[in-house]
């Protein structure tokens, strides 16, 4: 099973939702960011959420983290992650949902993939509303994740498609030790 965690990123999160769906509720559990409520429902996205177990940043103690000490989960993604996301992990600040269950799986050594918003230095994208847009992350964001794909056990990815086969091969990689 695969734990799941979105953020409140517009961009790539269109990219992130098709993966899931590919993959599917038999092999997924989502954990959302508030921010990442939002931004799904603003962008039509959050119906899909229906068909899968779905965990939701309601209080600080976030005790929805007792599943990754109970083994259930081979594997947490992280997609996407917005730079305030990406910077906590770095600095060590477990204040939501998400930035717990990232901290917690570090402790018990579960395997991290990450699908940063702001790893280039220019990103263009398409709004669902099909507005061409441009941003320039931060010079800090830039380096906040570099930072991050040198933690133990964290694979920083920075395209839709590297994700998709670094989920697949790692499901193979499970499949042949069982």
């Amino acid at each position: 099973m695969i734990a799941w965690a979105i953020t409140g990123g517009e961009y790539l999160l269109r990219e992130s939702v098709s993966i899931i769906e590919t993959l599917g509720p038999d092999k997924i559990e989502i954990f959302l960011s508030r921010a990442a409520e939002e931004v799904l429902r603003a962008n039509r996205l959050a119906d899909f959420l229906e068909r899968y177990r779905v965990f939701r940043d309601s209080c600080p103690s976030s005790p929805e983290i007792k599943f990754l000490y109970k083994g259930r989960y081979g594997l947490l993604v992280v997609a996407p992650a917005t730079s305030n996301t990406v910077a906590k992990f770095v600095h060590g600040i477990s204040d939501t949902l998400v930035t717990n269950l990232f901290a917690q799986a570090g402790k018990v050594k579960l395997p991290i993939i990450v699908l940063p918003t702001d790893f280039q230095e220019v990103v263009e994208y398409e709004t669902p509303g099909g507005k061409k847009l441009r941003f320039y992350p931060r010079p800090i964001d830039l380096e906040n994740v570099r930072r991050l794909g040198e933690f133990e056990g964290v694979k920083v990815v920075t395209s839709p498609e590297e994700l998709k086969a670094k989920i697949l091969n790692f499901q193979t990689f499970k499949s042949s030790e069982d």
